[in-house]
Order: structure tokens, then sequence, then C-alpha cells
């Protein structure tokens, strides 16, 4: 007997009667009809396509200056053509999460250069240093995005950066945003004496297909990419990433991985087990992206990502759906990608396929100047180049060297501060904006990063350091940009206690982390020991007395990660 069919008791109320069952929140799957309600970032993109504010700045704000600039293009539609406003000076890592928008930024904005696949001509490097030294105030890091970042720019002189920029073959389209981020690529790809397979015309056809296509123009959040025959990109930190794979049947193709992503929640690509040939690579990855598009979370932000879709699908589904409505195809099964012995960086002089050489240079933390750069394009030429290209680990590169020039360009980077044989620390030290620029910021790190080197190079300078590479990533705020997790130290930036019992600027401690770069190399993320943080001020003493523990305890070449798994705890603080 139904409960609304069961007799009521005298003097008791009626029974009442049984509730429906409740229906499951929808997470905001346009394929599945879930378009309402929208959180204020996706009313934003609803209002108006983001990709239309160029003709705003262009025609409007560029004329009538910062103040004339509508609150929901200032801080959403700019990043599509990318633009963030900075953080004004002097406001300190604790009122970061304190302070609305309008009392962080400053109006100058920090502005991104796409370089897909991080390939720049001397044309292209040139114009990139006049940009910076004319309207930058001599700015322009090296992501590890392979993006050059600008500082100090004003929305006055956007359309004349534009024009220079695509005059060259650059653009700053979707270099930021819920977009089809930049294209990683390999530096060497083309010339790698191992290399299969050139990927650079996937990555072009894409760039030249998709990129400012409204079809693509609002995901439920970024979008980022890495295509590369060899291991040299970090793939497993990537929404999709294509890796070169010799398949025993069809030859040489790529494995496809998707779902990587750091930040507050990080997660690591998967891979779907299929064979991609090159010719295909362009409509598989935008069958990815159209998923994304309509599959993909947009009723929370903080779930947005695609890594969540595929956690919750796993590849099994995410295959069928690719094959089945976005491919129309069934796509062939593949062996997995081998890995190399070591992994690889590039760093040094190395051996074309034809002969002539290569050489890879570190700046420190990524921080070069447009009047380096300018340098560096002058240096390039007389050495018989014509090609320069940017690393996803804040490093460049110069290809085409002849072989009796090799010794002649390192001693020349070198006096413009590129170093082509460097230390270890300047070698594998990477960090991100910081509180310089960075809204979301809570520490200082390019400058830290850069102290942090020069104190090793001295204290560690007569330490036995062979077969010791150890990278270390410092990090502003929780989000990731300098992947933490998958350092060997991952220095995470937050407010601490420091010895007077003060808040001061420190870091948490990750360590141990990595991604599946060599062979035996297995990927995760890195080590957290309960309360372990270091002040800023006591980051070098810290990292020095690591640092000496694993070289006193390692055995025979073992890494450091694999130390840090089996090393005691007292070893580690």
């Amino acid at each position: 007997m139904a409960v609304s069919e069961i007799p009521a008791r005298p003097g008791n109320p009626p029974a009442r009667p049984a509730r429906a069952p409740r229906r499951a929140r929808g997470e905001g799957q346009w394929a599945l009809g879930h378009r309402e309600p929208l959180n204020p970032n996706e009313r934003t993109k609803k209002d108006d396509d983001p990709l239309n504010v160029r003709q705003r700045i262009e025609n409007i704000y560029a004329h009538r200056g910062f103040a004339s600039i509508d609150p929901q293009d200032l801080r959403g539609r700019f990043r599509w053509w990318g633009l963030y406003t900075q953080r004004k000076a002097g406001i300190d890592g604790g009122r970061t999460a304190v302070l609305e928008p309008h009392e962080l930024e400053d109006e100058y904005f920090m502005l991104r250069v796409r370089v897909d696949g991080g390939q720049l001509n001397l044309a292209q490097l040139r114009t990139i240093a006049e940009i910076s030294q004319e309207f930058a105030r001599d700015t322009a890091d090296i992501t590890d995005r392979q993006n050059i970042q600008y500082h100090w720019i004003r929305v006055e002189d956007m359309p004349e950066i534009w024009r220079r920029l695509e005059s060259v073959g650059l653009q700053t389209t979707e270099a930021c945003g819920d977009c089809p981020r930049i294209v990683l690529g390999s530096p060497v790809a083309g010339v790698a004496e191992t290399e299969l397979i050139d990927p650079t015309p996937a990555i072009d056809e894409i760039v030249r297909r998709y990129v400012g296509d409204k079809q693509f123009s609002n995901l439920p959040r970024k979008f980022k990419s890495s295509i590369s025959w060899l291991v040299d990109t970090p793939y497993e930190a990537n929404d999709i990433a294509f890796l070169g794979v010799d398949h025993p049947e069809h030859g040489p193709g790529f494995d496809l991985w998707v779902g990587g992503g750091l930040s507050t929640n990080p997660m690591l690509a998967q891979r779907l087990g299929v064979w991609v040939p090159l010719a295909e690579v362009p409509d598989v990855w935008a069958g990815v992206v159209g998923i994304f598009r309509d599959y993909g979370y947009r009723r929370l932000r903080h779930r947005a990502r695609l890594k969540f879709l595929v956690a919750d699908w796993g590849v099994a589904k995410f295959r069928e759906v690719l094959e089945k409505e976005y491919l129309g195809r069934t796509l062939l099964d593949g062996p997995a990608p081998e890995l190399p012995e070591k992994p690889i960086d590039h760093i040094g002089v190395h051996t074309q396929r034809d002969g002539r050489h290569y050489v890879g240079a570190a700046p420190v933390v990524g921080r070069v100047s447009g009047s380096q750069l300018a340098q560096l394009a002058d240096v390039v030429e007389a050495h018989g180049s014509g090609r320069v290209r940017l690393t996803p680990y804040q490093k460049l590169l110069v290809l085409d060297v002849p072989p009796e020039r090799t010794e002649s360009l390192v001693t020349a980077l070198r006096g413009i501060g590129l170093e082509a044989r460097p230390s270890i620390w300047r070698r594998g030290t990477m960090a991100c904006t910081g509180i310089e620029f960075c809204k979301l910021a809570i520490v200082e790190t390019k400058a830290r990063g850069e102290h942090l080197v020069a104190q090793l190079e001295e204290r560690l300078a007569g330490a036995d350091l062979k077969d010791a590479d150890i990278s270390i990533h410092l990090n502003g705020c929780p989000n990731a940009c300098a992947r933490t997790q998958v350092a060997d130290i991952g220095l995470k930036g937050q407010l601490v206690t420091g010895p007077d019992g003060r808040q001061v600027e420190g870091f948490q401690v990750h360590l141990g982390g990595g991604l599946g770069m060599a062979a035996g190399q297995s990927a995760g993320f890195g080590r957290k020991l309960r309360g372990l943080k270091t002040t800023a001020e006591e980051l070098p003493d810290y990292v020095e007395r690591l640092v000496r523990h694993y070289l006193a305890g390692r055995t025979e070449g073992e890494t450091f990660a694999n130390w840090v798994i089996r090393a005691d705890e007292e070893d580690l603080r």
C-alpha cells in the first residue's frame, strides 16, 4: 500500500504524499540542455562573444583611455586578446584575497603574445624587442607556455602593437580566456635527429582554422594543447596532447592524451589508446575541443576544466563520444610512446639532422628584456642563423648554427646574459609572474628565483652535483602557473609565520613531483609533509640544506624524486 493510501488514524493528521525523487542538478552542459543558471563568467560570454571586444578597443577605448572601459570587457573579454590588468604596485600579498578587483588593478596591462610551437624568425624577434622597448618599459618575459609576456601596456597603444605584431605573422588572439590557448610544440621540431614526423604543419593548421573562430571562442574554461614528436613538452599537464609514436603496422603518428591540468586540483592527462596520423591531428583536436565545449561543466567555475569531465567519464566513454558524435569514425588502436633514456631540455650544443647545430640557452627564471632580445637578434644574425625557438621551460634555442660558429655563439650569448652552459640551478629553476604584476599572487617570485639561483650557485659551488638535475618551480599563489606540483622542489607562495610571529612571504613546499618524461620515470605530484613551509627569507638556507641531505644520502644514479620517496622526514625539513 502506498503512503497516500494508508488511512489516517483517528486524531492524527493525514499522511503526507510521497515526494518525487529529487532531480540531479545539471552541471551546465550544453549538450544536455543545461544552459541556466549562468555564473558571472558564463553570462559575460553569453552577452557578447569576447572576440568582439577588439573592435571596441580599437574604436573606443584606445581613444578614450582606461576610464572608458566597460568592467565586463576589462575583467573578462580583454583576456581573449591576451590582456590582463596588472597588479597595482605596493599592495602586499595579505590583501590579495581581500580587495575588490578595481582596488587591485593598475591602469596598465600584461599582454601575452602567442608563439605557437615556440617558433620565431628574426623579423618576429626584432618586432617583439621593439614593442617591448617602446611600449612595455623593456619587459618581455618568456613564459612556460612559450609565450612572450609584456607588462606596462596601455590600452591606447594596442592598435599599433597589433599592427606591428600582425605585420610579421604574430598575434595575441586567444592568448588568454576560455578558449584554445597557445599550442605547445617541440622547440626542435623539424631539425631534431631523432624526430620521425615534424608536427609543425598540424600546429599551423589548427591555429589557421580555429584560433579566432567563434565556434570555439566560448569554452567552459581555458584549453591547453601540446603537439610534439619528442617527449620535450609537459604533455601530461595539458587538456590535450599528441605525442609521437611509431605504429608497428601504420608507421609514425601520434598518441592522444586528454584531461591534464594542475592548479588547485591537479590531474594528469590520460591516454586514449589511439593512433592518429599527422593529417588527422587537426580534426581530432577539434573533436576533443568540441566535446569540451558541449559537455564541459559550466555551472561551477572551479570544476570547469576538461580534466573533471575526463575523470567522471573515463577514457573509454570519452573515446566513444569522440568517435561517434564528433568524428563519425573509429580511431585506430595504438601503442604507448617510447620514452627517452633521460629527460630532454635542449640546453647546450646539439647536432641537427642536417649537420648544423642548435644551441639552447637559459635566462634566469625566464626574465628577459626587449633590449636583450634585440641584442639576441643581432647575435643570431651575425652567426648565420635566422631562427629562434622558445621552450615550455622559460628557455630559448638558436637553430641552424654552422658548426665552426658554435663556440663563438656560446660566448656571444653569455655576453648578453644568456648562458648555454648554465649551472643546474639556472637550468632547472622556473618562476611565474608573481606579486610584482599579478593580481592573484601572494608573494614575489621572479626576484626570489633570481636570488635563489645566485645563492645556490655560490653556496654549492664545490658540491658533487654530477647527475643531480633538480627542478625548482616558484609560484606566487596556488594556481600552479609554474607547474609547482610536478617539480622536484615545488614552492607554492603563501603567507607564513616568521621568526617574530608576524606574517611574512613564504612557500609551502612540495617535494619529488614530476612528469613521465623519461624511461622508468613515474609521473606524480610532489610529497607534502605536514607543516613543511619556509619563509622567503629562509628559502636559500632551506634548499641548500635539502640538497646537501640528498647528495649525502642518494645511491648511485638515484634521482632527487626517488630519494624523496624513501628519505627520512627530518632530512626533508
